[in-house]
């Protein structure tokens, strides 16, 4: 990642116009060394902003513009580290190791503990400049600005990517997360994103949930029913009631921000409708408020989220859904901690090999488990009464009540498994993949093996009765979480041979 000097070039023939350069700086602190990554970052976006709209007054453009995305470097000699404890903040081996960064005014917090632990692990300064990969005009909006429909109005005579640079599909790809990356110029990357792929899952986010993602909370619970959403909604304006709640704010669709004291939305528009993944968020002012998002059905959507929401680098995510109980012993209402999938729903095939195990994670299950016995009242051997531990089996077919059933069930009784659903597995293998702590915990709705169907009157009662319960145990558990620290839920069990140092 070159620094480039100088505010004109020649490609191709054509004169292409620079941001005011930004060399490689020094830091030793980390607050002013994101401060420098925050002002870089304003200078050259504001750069591509004002250009762009020159662009729609009329005004003449000659050449091409362009403004790069700021970056930080750290460069060692030495294997040697200070702190050996933690899975993360320290470079893998000697040499230059650097990442492009975008939004870092968002990342701000996140940003000045990943560089301070890297400067404390290796006794080195942190350099901070620009880098040479393009910021995207598309991206130096952060309020999903429709570039070509403001284009088309002006009615532009030369394309949009004659003028600036567009998004490049290239340099978005998850090979660096995947473990697959291949460095071309010796550099290795300290995040395991670049700045066009975050920036791609931060309007991404925007588009599929209607809230921006400066109100994700780090403890992120994900659902398959709307009933679930009422339940935390009615029950994040109770807690907001409580002064001694430690939350602040509740975020709805349309950015629909309610104050705590307050009965109605301060700010925001509802949106004419719900989006295809609604996400609603009970704020704490140091971002460790719970964040709920209703992925809806089926492990197409339990990915796109997830794929998203990785880049905001919560501390954990937990699947709270129904589920098919697969065992005669389990009653309607019963818990499920998995703490193994079997991983049929195939979405992730690609990145994630199918051979490669999903672990429990230790600090997540204790916390579930502690969870459901709090609120319950179970507890010890008694929990039995309404938890299983064991298998989840996740398909990518709704309807595999049709299939061949003395098939299905040796192939469940092979694989111990004493739940089946569609999302579970892939919420948790893309925690695996992304180093993001990932828990389940679902709720038997249905036994179809033993000739008990989901079917509206029993569903309906149902839901009346689990729903509160269920929800009050996540939240519970995402509270007991949050009491640990992010080294301890960041466990080594995500941390591969040659990590990248970011958590």
């Amino acid at each position: 990642m070159s620094n480039l000097s100088g505010n004109n070039l020649q490609q191709s023939g054509r004169r292409i116009r620079l941001a005011p350069s930004h060399p490689l700086e020094v830091f030793t602190d980390a607050k002013e060394a994101v401060a420098r990554l925050i002002e870089i970052f304003e200078d050259n976006t504001s750069f591509l902003r004002s250009h762009f709209q020159d662009l729609l007054e009329g005004k003449e453009i000659e050449g091409r513009i362009r403004a790069f995305y700021p970056q930080v470097q750290i460069v060692t000699d030495s294997h040697v580290r200070l702190d050996s404890r933690l899975s993360y903040g320290f470079v893998s081996g000697p040499g230059t190791h650097a990442s492009t960064i975008t939004r870092p005014d968002l990342f701000k917090h996140y940003l000045e503990s990943q560089l301070k632990l890297l400067m404390n692990n290796h006794d080195v300064p942190i350099q901070v400049g620009d880098s040479d990969m393009p910021i995207p005009l598309h991206f130096a909006f952060y309020d999903g600005t429709h570039v070509e429909g403001g284009a088309a109005a002006a009615n532009l005579d030369r394309p949009l990517a004659d003028i600036f640079d567009l998004p490049d599909l290239t340099v978005m790809d998850d090979s660096i997360a995947n473990g697959t990356y291949e460095p071309a110029n010796g550099i290795m990357p300290l995040a395991s994103f670049t700045a066009p792929r975050v920036d791609y899952s931060l309007h991404r986010l925007q588009h599929y949930t209607a809230t921006a993602a400066e109100h994700y909370q780090n403890y992120v619970l994900f659902t398959n029913y709307q009933f679930y959403i009422d339940e935390f909604c009615r029950m994040s304006h109770e807690l907001l009631a409580d002064p001694d709640s430690g939350y602040e704010a509740f975020v709805a669709p349309g950015n629909l921000v309610t104050e705590a004291g307050q009965s109605e939305p301060s700010c925001g528009a509802e949106p004419a409708k719900l989006p295809q993944m609604p996400a609603y968020h009970l704020k704490r002012a140091d971002g460790s408020g719970i964040t709920m998002v209703n992925i809806g059905v089926g492990p197409s959507n339990a990915k796109t989220i997830t794929d998203h929401v990785a880049v905001l680098r919560p501390h954990v995510w937990l699947m709270l859904g129904h589920c098919a109980g697969l065992r005669n012993s389990q009653t309607l209402g019963d818990y499920v901690l998995a703490h193994g999938y079997v991983r049929e729903d195939n979405v992730l095939n690609q990145d994630l090999p199918i051979w490669v195990p999903i672990p429990p994670l230790a600090e997540v299950q204790v916390a579930l488990e502690d969870a459901v016995a709090e609120i319950t009242g179970y507890d010890g051997f008694d929990l039995k009464r309404v938890m299983r531990t064991g298998t989840v089996v996740s398909l990518d077919n709704r309807n595999w009540e049709l299939w061949d059933q003395p098939e299905l069930v040796k192939r469940f009784s092979q694989s111990r498994a004493i739940a089946l659903d569609m999302e579970s597995a892939t919420i948790a293998a893309n925690g695996f993949r992304f180093r993001v702590p990932y828990g389940t915990l679902l709720c038997i709705s249905d036994k179809p093996l033993h000739g008990e169907l989901k079917l509206p009157g029993m569903a309906t009662d149902f839901y009346t009765r689990q729903v509160a319960q269920h929800l009050q145990i996540g939240i519970r558990a995402m509270e007991k979480m949050r009491a640990m620290t992010a080294e301890r839920l960041h466990s080594r069990k995500l941390r591969s041979f040659a990590e990248t140092a970011f958590q």
